[in-house]
């Protein structure tokens, strides 16, 4: 929803739909009832009693300068809420200033203020991708924490976070905005991001409602291709693209968004199926709906509502509260529960959620509470910084070491490649109200690790896209990897080639940076290649040829001073990969978790490319350190696990190296005999724990029934009686192994 920056001033039936709760500690106090105590009830009752129709709209509608004078809509009481993310505006005299025009209304009902507060606010940390790749749900609940606490300063207390769509294809630009291809691991750093903003107390002045975006299968878009339309299989969907949302559900989310696209012909913001269906009725779930920016209006675009009036009664009736931007609720709602297209028991149902959810922000109680300019002091802002260096540290992975790292802080070091020194590209798509000057570039931060230690030349060889033909850029570069003791070869995809709009047709390094990369790696001269991207790129070459290579994600404004950490060794590696990284585009969509073919077997008659590996350039899960750590074999309290009971699963993890590091144990479990076939892996848990060198600890996993759970044959949600293999180790490909039964009812 990057469009959010406004002017300053059912063909496929899922109403069976059920899930065991995922085993994902903690829920902010955000009451799932409707009318949680007397006070609101008689509040919102009032309120919704005197409310004209035209108020009720208002109620109902997101609206920006750029739609008509907000002053005056919010004096007329028919401003429900606009946007509070305003790069280069003071964003608290703006919000202060609407909210005092909504005062003067006839009922004084607050506005509130709203946008993309995805990854850091004022201190912009690593995209939601980076922070995936951390496996580290505490940090991540910590820096989104640190993002309300600014944005609530400034009185948004409502952000468009955090995104949960699975993504499997690297074209699709907002692979960067979620956490990466799996479910298991994608709910937990959406429950995370979820606890970070809304916190213990959704009334508190610095915690602001979250939204699950989007709802549901947008990243799974035809070709990788943004916008475009979703085909996905039922049990694929319900299996593997709604379990994040679930998870969120079920611990109290305070928002969701409806996905732009159409699921099997039926876009999204019309599907009464999906939203009041699943989400509602089978789920028991009662937040707000919101529409995507414009997407009601755009329902006459995919060709359903003949109308904007149309348009406005098939999203209402499908279950969006508000509608995002276009004002077709604003416009039309008054008409038509006039004309009676519309039920006015729908129109107060959808208020009242919006009165409620206000009314749970503590905005009743003092329309000003978030405002406290105290959450934008240096001190706090410091603490910030720090944390999103921290966060970048922990984001970045070490896929290829043959030795030269960690670098010494002494002799000579060239810093090649056009992403070493751009400053708005690392941020990321979104970067709120982020100062790209604020931003310490990959060479800065080589430089300032370094400390002067180090002489540290730059050449940026070619530009981040073209294709030039003047061989000067790259011979300079060439030039300044000969005189140089190592070569960090920094390269990657631009912003414009990143996030919503953003798609690829292609996942190699754009330009000429192969090119680039190999003159420089024909030097002689060791290099540490690092890529800098929101997707997960095909690096074939730069994995077999340079003598290390670094994912650096885009990592925030600390981006610079977390790769010198690591590359000097000041600090150690520990990301790990949360989506697989293909060898190229024709194994795109490639997940961990596949089906077994029925052509396993090695032969022409099996399930292979005659130009390509099976296998991809690096496996989901996986990442380096300056350590080394061994995992031994599975030790399970029990063989057989019972209808409500538990199996402790527990390993040995040592530190075999010199170093302290954090390993990542990660458990996958395999269904060996199911009604339908079951992925050959599927990830069930991990944990992150420090360890000493030397040092060794039990870890240990806990699996009931319901970890078990997928849709059957039949299309209910549920387990079935019969063996599974489980591994346990530090990616993917685990080797360390044992078995188990699922006992019958």
């Amino acid at each position: 929803m990057k469009r959010m920056l406004f002017a300053a001033a059912a063909a496929l039936s899922l109403a069976t739909l059920s899930f065991a709760p995922l085993p994902l500690a903690g829920a902010p106090a955000l009451a799932q009832a409707v009318s949680p105590d007397a006070a609101m009830r008689a509040t919102v009752d009032r309120l919704i009693a005197r409310m004209t129709l035209e108020e009720k709209a208002g109620q109902l509608s997101i609206l920006g300068g750029d739609y008509g004078d907000v002053d005056d809509l919010a004096r007329r009481g028919l401003l429900g809420g606009t946007n509070g993310v305003m790069p280069g505006h003071d964003v608290a005299a703006y919000t202060r200033h609407i909210q005092d025009m909504a005062m003067q209304s006839r009922l004084k009902i607050p506005v509130w203020f709203m946008g993309d507060v995805a990854h850091g606010y004022r201190i912009v940390m690593p995209v939601p991708l980076a922070l995936a790749a951390t496996w580290d749900t505490a940090l991540v609940e910590r820096v989104h924490r640190a993002a309300a606490i600014e944005a609530t300063s400034d009185g948004v207390d409502w952000t468009f976070s955090p995104m949960l769509d699975i993504a499997r294809d690297p074209r699709w630009g907002r692979v960067v905005e979620g956490a990466g291809e799996d479910p298991y691991l994608g709910s937990a750093m959406a429950v995370a991001q979820m606890k970070g903003f809304q916190g213990d107390d959704l009334a508190a002045k610095d915690t602001m409602l979250a939204t699950a975006k989007h709802f549901a299968g947008y990243g799974a878009v035809t070709a990788g291709r943004d916008y475009n339309a979703v085909d996905l299989p039922p049990r694929l969907f319900r299996d593997v693209y709604l379990p994040p949302f679930k998870a969120v559900a079920d611990a109290g989310i305070g928002s969701v968004m409806a996905a732009f696209n159409t699921l099997d012909g039926v876009p999204a913001t019309s599907s009464r199926a999906l939203l009041t269906g699943t989400l509602r009725d089978d789920w028991g779930w009662d937040g707000l709906i919101v529409s995507d920016y414009d997407a009601v209006k755009e329902l006459s675009v995919h060709g359903v509502a003949a109308d904007a009036a149309e348009a406005a009664r098939m999203a209402l009736r499908a279950g969006i509260d508000i509608d995002l931007h276009s004002g077709t609720y604003l416009e039309q709602l008054p008409t038509l529960v006039r004309d009676g297209k519309v039920p006015i028991a729908e129109v107060d149902a959808a208020v009242r959620r919006v009165l409620e959810a206000k009314y749970k922000l503590g905005l009743f109680d003092d329309p000003y509470r978030y405002g406290d300019r105290s959450g934008m002091a240096g001190a706090v802002l410091e603490e910030h910084r720090a944390l999103a260096r921290q966060a970048a540290r922990q984001a970045m992975v070490l896929l290829r070491n043959t030795g030269v790292l960690p670098l010494k802080k002494a002799g000579r070091i060239a810093v090649i490649g056009p992403m070493a020194d751009l400053q708005r590209d690392v941020q990321g798509p979104m970067p709120a109200l982020g100062v790209p000057g604020e931003v310490v570039t990959m060479l800065a931060g080589v430089r300032g690790v370094a400390g002067g230690k180090a002489q540290v030349s730059y050449a940026p060889g070619v530009s981040v896209k073209g294709a030039e033909t003047d061989e000067a850029g790259i011979s300079a570069a060439v030039a300044a990897a000969k005189a140089a003791d190592v070569a960090v070869l920094v390269l990657g995809d631009s912003i414009d080639m990143i996030g919503e709009g953003n798609s690829r047709a292609s996942i190699d390094l754009p330009g000429r940076q192969l090119d680039l990369a190999k003159a420089v790696a024909a030097t002689g001269t060791p290099v540490v290649a690092v890529v800098v991207s929101g997707r997960p790129l095909a690096v074939p070459w730069l994995a077999t040829h340079a003598d290390a290579l670094v994912f650096a994600w885009l990592a925030g404004d600390q981006a610079g001073n977390a790769l010198g950490d690591l590359l000097f060794g000041d600090a150690n590696f520990s990301g790990r990969l949360p989506i697989t990284v293909p060898r190229s585009l024709g194994q795109v969509p490639l997940s961990y978790d596949a089906l077994p073919t029925g052509r396993p077997k090695a032969g022409v008659y099996t399930s292979r490319y005659v130009d390509e590996e099976n296998t991809p350039l690096f496996p989901f899960g996986y990442g380096l350190s300056y350590t080394h750590f061994s995992y031994g074999a599975p030790r399970l309290d029990r063989t057989t696990l019972t209808q409500g009971g538990r199996i402790t699963i527990t390993v040995t993890v040592r530190n075999e190296g010199t170093r302290a590091g954090a390993a990542v144990p990660q458990l996958y479990v395999h269904d060996e005999l199911a009604s339908v076939s079951r992925p050959m892996r599927q990830l069930k848990g991990f944990r992150r724990i420090d360890l000493a060198p030397g040092e060794a600890r039990d870890v240990t996993f806990t699996l009931t029934p319901d970890d078990l759970a997928f849709v059957r044959r039949d299309m209910t949600w549920g387990t079935e009686p019969g063996g599974f293999k489980l591994w346990v180790g530090d990616d993917s490909t685990a080797t360390q192994s044992a078995r188990f039964a699922l006992a019958g009812q």
